[in-house]
């Protein structure tokens, strides 16, 4: 049974995770504030957090934060309000794992969840974050786990090769499971700039929702075509 723990400073939020994940097979730890959130993990090593990013006293950044320096592994999944993007945002460039915005819809947790526990299972396995699959109509690069600065050299050379291909078009094709930070999202820009210059046809397929929302709100939605398919990025 898999250990969550869930800080927030409404009781009712807590309630609803507690009955909602417990349904799901979880073993639920819940703290009503930020500094007892981080004493039940450091007791209890949870291996998944989730907490809302806005609480009086030590906020949900500051949460993030903390537990990144005691687990590095540890998957953290912030709470956000809808104006809270911003935020949201920050909380990647902090390795979290993801967002979800209140109130919360039941598929938006089980997509955080899945793809929390599937970045776990990848960082077990030592699973290839980047692969490139030549395919008849497109050069595509899946991409799995998180995209930050590390996945600089890797996703460069995945990329050169792609040219090299000189395919149609080069489809950027993120599992269910990716997730993306500030550094990654200036190393996509650059490739799709570049590629813009080049007279070079990007396309990015099937990404998350949260993903999308990030593309839309840094622009990148401007500059590629987003399809919600590979099947569409191949059409």
């Amino acid at each position: 049974m898999e250990k969550i723990l869930v800080i927030d400073d409404e009781k009712p939020t807590l309630t609803m995770f507690r009955l909602m994940l417990s349904a799901y097979g979880h073993e639920v730890l819940t703290a009503e504030n930020g500094q007892q959130g981080l004493d039940i993990f450091g007791r209890e090593r949870p291996s998944i957090v989730l907490t809302d990013i806005k609480m009086p006293g030590m906020n949900g950044i500051e949460v993030l934060k903390q537990v990144k320096a005691i687990d590095p592994a540890a998957e953290v999944i912030v709470i956000t309000g809808h104006g809270d993007m911003d935020l949201a945002i920050q909380a990647l460039n902090l390795d979290a794992t993801d967002f979800i915005n209140k109130p919360i819809q039941r598929h938006l947790l089980e997509q955080a969840l899945k793809r929390a526990q599937e970045r776990r299972r990848m960082a077990g396995e030592q699973a290839a974050d980047m692969v490139l699959q030549p395919t008849e109509a497109a050069a595509v690069i899946t991409i799995q786990g998180s995209l930050t600065a590390a996945s600089e050299s890797r996703l460069q050379a995945l990329y050169q090769e792609a040219l090299a291909l000189n395919q149609p078009r080069i489809v950027l094709h993120f599992q269910e499971n990716a997730s993306i930070n500030g550094a990654g999202i200036a190393l996509v820009t650059q490739l799709l700039l570049e590629s813009q210059k080049q007279g070079r046809q990007v396309v990015v397929a099937e990404l998350s929702e949260n993903l999308r929302k990030v593309f839309d709100i840094v622009g990148l939605s401007k500059i590629v075509p987003v399809v919600d398919s590979l099947e569409k990025a191949l059409a």
